[in-house]
């Protein structure tokens, strides 16, 4: 399994695709495929049945998964695209914007 370089919750800049320079915030990660879901990027039409909960069926709007190297951390104090480094700090291991030295993690 990949280790990632984007968390769940992350706010992510797309650097690569038919949705490049679009921003968004992480809302799955699928390490195995190293893929990511970015709210309002990458939206698809899926032609849905009628049933229980969606009566009416119809072709609805999504969004579906990028693959993550297309997608970079927004640097929190300069809000840019930022390549990721690893500090650990008292005894966490803890990911670092690259551009600032601010902490990605929450």
């Amino acid at each position: 399994m990949a280790k990632m370089h984007v968390k769940k919750g992350d706010t992510v800049k797309v650097i690569s695709g038919k949705d490049k320079g679009k921003q968004g915030v992480v809302l799955e990660a699928y390490p195995k495929k190293n893929r990511v879901l970015v709210e309002g990027v990458n939206i698809v039409k899926k032609h849905a049945k009628p049933s229980q909960d969606n009566p009416q069926g119809g072709i609805l709007n999504q969004e579906a998964a990028i693959h993550a190297s297309n997608v970079m951390p927004i640097d929190p104090k300069s809000g840019e695209p930022t390549r990721v480094g690893y500090k650990v700090e008292n005894g966490k291991k803890v990911r670092i914007a690259k551009k600032s030295g601010e902490a990605l993690d929450k």
